[in-house]
């Protein structure tokens, strides 16, 4: 089954903006488009609900069951259970109070835990500091070549048995390969550690079955997912409830709000439950049924079709030229769509020249200082990133390969 471009672009009113429109959008790794069911669920909840909610009157209950209509609906599309799902204002922060936990769970313990050089700052930074308490900090490193990451390197960190946590990335937001998640999760697993997951450059590209995947934590952007600026963390009971509460006292016996010290943004909640609704339209549209999970299964594995499709001519144009190096898989199969060229020029004003020709995109290291200098990779320089996504038309990655002919 093939996706429906021409119905997923209707789901988006950036495509018929007259400021938006002008450009081929690929800086999605950086922030997709909302789609219209999380714009008009934002737009109802600050017209009609923006007030405490949960109080015994009518606008207060719409707004509280609007917000736990999407902790339920996004914990059954990722297969968890509903009190898994965590909402806060960005990854990077949920990260960091994730890791506060980690660093009291683990404090005065003779243990270590495992980071890889591969990841974006938010998840490598935060656990790196961890060192601070005693507990020693290992780095799974990648492939200076490839950006890959090898699973015998991880056996090798694991083999004392003092590892109690692994922090990685599903994929890199410049290397873009894809990591075995459900075969680390269960290395990890056998060793006697737990496994956290920056989702937040694959997510975008298909909700995951967060219970097939058999890790311990995961953590995405709402942003990059089609909805609105918030971060949202699965974390499966069993650990969640083991690591010392981050939260008020009172609200500790509750998983979703144990590791959420602050206040949640009230109308983002709701607004997400509209990523959920961009699903099940899709599902509809191409005759999926099922429950949640299936459905989110099935939306997953379309996307993720179209952007192997979409993205190849563009790697394939990549590779015939000499004057620039590929980051990350050849393969589209092997990668998400975010693609990242280290060039012979500093790439900042690539990515200008390309702006100026109708295409968005970016250029600099994307606060992935670590991999690009573990890749040799000049930090004056930086790389180029294309980021495409399901919404992502042939036409656009054709003007994408013209004006890079131009620019180059």
């Amino acid at each position: 089954m093939a996706l429906d471009l021409e119905f997923v672009r209707s789901q988006f009113p950036a495509f018929d903006s007259p400021v938006l429109s002008t450009h081929a959008f690929f800086e999605n790794a950086g922030g997709s488009y909302p789609c219209r069911q999380v714009i008009d669920r934002l737009t109802r909840f600050y017209t009609h609900r923006k007030v405490q909610p949960y109080a015994p009157y009518p606008a207060s209950e719409l707004a509280g069951s609007e917000m736990d209509e999407a902790r339920s609906r996004l914990a059954a599309m990722m297969n968890v259970a509903r009190q898994e799902v965590s909402f806060g204002p960005s990854t990077s922060a949920n990260t960091y109070v994730l890791a506060q936990a980690v660093r009291g769970w683990l404090k005065g313990q003779n243990a270590a835990i495992v980071v890889t050089n591969q990841d974006h700052e938010a998840n490598s930074g935060v656990w790196r500091r961890l060192a601070e308490e005693g507990i020693e900090v290992r780095e799974w490193q990648i492939d200076p070549q490839t950006g890959s990451l090898d699973p015998e390197d991880l056996a090798t960190l694991l083999a004392d048995g003092r590892v109690r946590l692994v922090a990685f990335p599903h994929c890199s937001n410049v290397v873009a390969e894809i990591n075995d998640v459900v075969a680390i999760s269960a290395m990890a697993r056998a060793a006697g550690a737990r496994t956290v997951v920056d989702g937040v450059s694959y997510a975008p590209h298909g909700f995951p079955d967060v219970a097939a995947l058999g890790c311990d934590a995961y953590l995405f952007s709402a942003y990059k997912t089609y909805g609105p600026h918030q971060g949202i963390m699965v974390l499966r009971d069993a650990f969640g409830m083991e690591l010392p509460g981050q939260a008020h006292f009172f609200n500790q016996s509750v998983l979703y709000k144990r590791h959420t010290p602050a206040g949640p943004d009230h109308a983002q909640v709701a607004a997400c439950a509209g990523m959920a609704d961009y699903v099940d339209a899709l599902a509809v549209q191409h005759g999926i049924s099922g429950d949640a999970a299936a459905r989110g299964r099935a939306v997953h594995d379309l996307m993720r079709a179209a952007e192997v499709a979409v993205i190849a001519p563009l790697l394939d144009y990549l590779a015939g030229r000499n004057d620039l190096r590929l980051i990350g898989p050849r393969r589209s199969e092997d990668r998400a769509p975010t693609v990242a060229v280290a060039l012979d020029r500093a790439a900042l004003p690539v990515a200008e020249a390309l702006g100026r020709d109708g295409i968005a995109c970016g250029g600099g290291d994307f606060y992935a200082v670590r991999p690009l200098a573990a890749m040799g990779v000049d930090a004056e320089k930086g790389v180029l990133r294309m980021s495409a996504t399901h919404y992502t038309s042939p036409d656009e990655i054709a003007r994408l390969i013209a004006a890079l002919d131009r620019a180059l």
